[in-house]
């Protein structure tokens, strides 16, 4: 479904007329996301800056085609808000609040499953398909069109690659932020293929973090799929704790289960580059993403 996202593509917020909701629909529209309608649960409002307010998604979607939502609700609305798009048939839904109980995280996981949906959530900075479509606050300083998709947990983290990246010539085909909970509804593994397959993809960027068995799992879906393309990794937390979060729900280290390094061997083990930190990223990434997509027997654009 990501690969059809465009500045067409026609977006719900729901929460729209909280502090958050204004502000971050206001930012999205800016970048060029086509907003056509906003849910406010107050039951007073009936516009937003020009953008019709609703009751619900059903009213929304009496009115408009609706493809996706972004919910800027607080963490104990998130489910009977995901619950509400899904109901109404919206089949993208972002969910940005942080602290979502577990057991809402599990019943959403439950409901999109059963509905066909995608939930990109809980506690993401969204997505964004550069110069088409942003659905959440990825901030537009690090995004640029480019040949790396990237998906994400740690949202500060990759902010900073993403933005050194760019300021060294490599944008982004697309860019996911999945959060770091650890109940979530999209993993890097569901992630891996449709992002490889995304229109000028000529590489993948996976930005992970001790804890859970996230990257892991990835690793083993490539070990089993494989990808045409290069796969790059930058692991946080490499002083995490045995026992302690850092930061994150998910970045949890119990004994050698997703710790630094059983996620390290994992990783190269299925043949992807990982670094151990952001400035070796950021300064031998571009040249080997250009070497590594070169044709084979070919030469890359630095040697042609």
């Amino acid at each position: 479904m990501l690969h059809t996202l465009d500045q067409h593509t026609p977006v719900l917020i729901q929460g729209i007329t909280g502090r958050m909701g204004r502000f971050h629909t206001g930012l999205m529209r800016k970048y060029g996301t086509n907003i056509v309608a906003g849910v406010s649960y107050r039951g007073t409002d009936t516009e937003q800056d020009g953008i019709p307010v609703y009751a619900s998604c059903g009213d929304a979607l009496r009115d408009h085609r609706i493809v996706a939502s972004v919910a800027m609700v607080p963490p104990l609305k998130v489910l009977p808000a995901v619950q509400e798009a899904v109901e109404a048939g919206i089949r993208l839904i972002v969910t940005i609040a942080e602290g979502i109980p577990v057991h809402d995280a599990l019943k959403i996981s439950r409901i999109v499953k059963e509905a066909g949906a995608i939930w990109i959530g809980p506690s993401t900075p969204g997505l964004v398909l550069p110069g088409k479509i942003k659905l959440g606050f990825l901030p537009d300083v690090a995004i640029a069109p480019g040949p790396l998709a990237v998906m994400s947990k740690s949202g500060t983290l990759s902010y900073e690659v993403c933005y050194r990246l760019r300021m060294a010539g490599v944008g982004q085909s697309a860019w996911v932020g999945v959060g770091g909970d650890p109940v979530k509804g999209t993993r890097f593994a569901d992630l891996a293929q449709p992002l490889a397959a995304m229109p000028g993809t000529r590489g993948l960027l996976l930005i992970g973090e001790v804890g859970g068995d996230e990257e892991e799992a990835f690793a083993e879906r490539l070990s089993a799929a494989g990808l045409d393309i290069p796969v790059f990794a930058l692991i946080a937390g490499r002083e995490a704790k045995e026992g302690v979060s850092m930061g994150h729900a998910g970045a949890l280290v119990m004994g050698d289960t997703g710790s630094m390094a059983s996620k390290t061997r994992a990783l190269e083990a299925a043949g992807v580059h990982v670094y151990r930190s952001i400035g070796d990223l950021t300064k031998s990434l571009p040249g080997l993403l250009r070497v590594e997509a070169a044709p084979r027997g070919g030469l890359s654009s630095t040697e042609s």
